[in-house]
């Protein structure tokens, strides 16, 4: 299987010890042009304490992308206050360059109908299209989350008539229980905008799993990513796939630690 190297992304979230420029950098000397910022960073900012335009000269100094920034959550549970925050967001998007803007589900256990997250998808939608950005749409598998099935959440984009697309997780495809029987007879492959990638080695059952389980790809990994990714190549993505792990483990990871594990991680898909 090959996967161009223009095609893989790099989360932000894989460095968390590492500045903007210095995450910039490390991409760069991997070969790779594309990243995504996150809003759940140390500093609490998308830019840390640089400016829009700083950001962005630093992302052309570099010759990257801005694919993504992460995430408006919850989206499915409009107020005020989370319209305010995705405006925001939008803002930071649009400042420094980023195509697209992650919606996650609320994932607290609280149960949100289809009719909620429809129209909140309506409500959300209008200011996605002032900034110029794209929205995608991030179903979390985790038991107590309000959105877990892709399938379902494409059923939901469409009956909202909002140009947003899906963003598969393979993490989160792994802990939705029917996701395999749904998703080859019913998703959508030219609708997918983006694949996040991680890796599970922990063995507790499915349903325990958090996101401190998250690490890169290995031969070993029980969500078989790699798997996933060939079926979604055989069914015809030819879109971008981010490395995007969440363990604690790689707030000691030194730039060498980063970009091993990120080498190792292509190594595998390349396979």
């Amino acid at each position: 299987m090959a996967i161009d190297p223009t095609r893989i992304c790099i989360n932000r979230k894989i460095a968390p010890g590492l500045g903007i420029e210095q995450f910039f950098k490390l991409v760069h000397g991997l070969g790779l042009n594309k990243v995504e910022l996150r809003n759940d960073m140390s500093s609490g900012k998308v830019t840390d304490n640089l400016s829009h335009e700083e950001v962005r000269e630093l992302a052309q100094r570099y010759g990257l992308e801005i694919v993504t920034i992460n995430a408006v959550y919850p989206f499915n549970q409009v107020d005020e206050a989370l319209q305010a925050k995705t405006e925001a967001l939008l803002k930071d998007a649009r400042g420094v360059g980023a195509k697209a803007l992650v919606l996650c589900p609320l994932n607290d256990g609280t149960p949100i109908s289809a009719e909620e997250t429809i129209s909140a998808l309506k409500k959300l939608a209008p200011l996605f299209e002032q900034y110029g950005i794209e929205g995608l749409v991030e179903p979390l598998g985790f038991p107590i989350s309000s959105l877990r099935s892709a399938v379902h959440a494409q059923a939901l984009i469409r009956d909202a008539n909002v140009p947003f697309r899906l963003l598969v997780d393979t993490f989160h495809h792994h802990l939705y229980e029917k996701a395999e029987a749904e998703f080859e007879s019913g998703i959508d492959i030219d609708n997918i905008g983006l694949v996040h990638l991680s890796g599970v080695e922990d063995t507790r059952p499915t349903a325990e799993l958090t996101d401190e389980e998250r690490i890169m790809l290995s031969e070993g990994d029980l969500l078989r990513s790699v798997a996933q990714v060939q079926r979604l190549e055989r069914m015809g993505y030819r879109g971008v796939y981010a490395l995007e792990p969440f363990s604690s483990v790689m707030e000691n990871w030194r730039a060498a630690d980063i970009e091993r594990e990120i080498r190792q991680s292509i190594q595998l898909l390349q396979a």
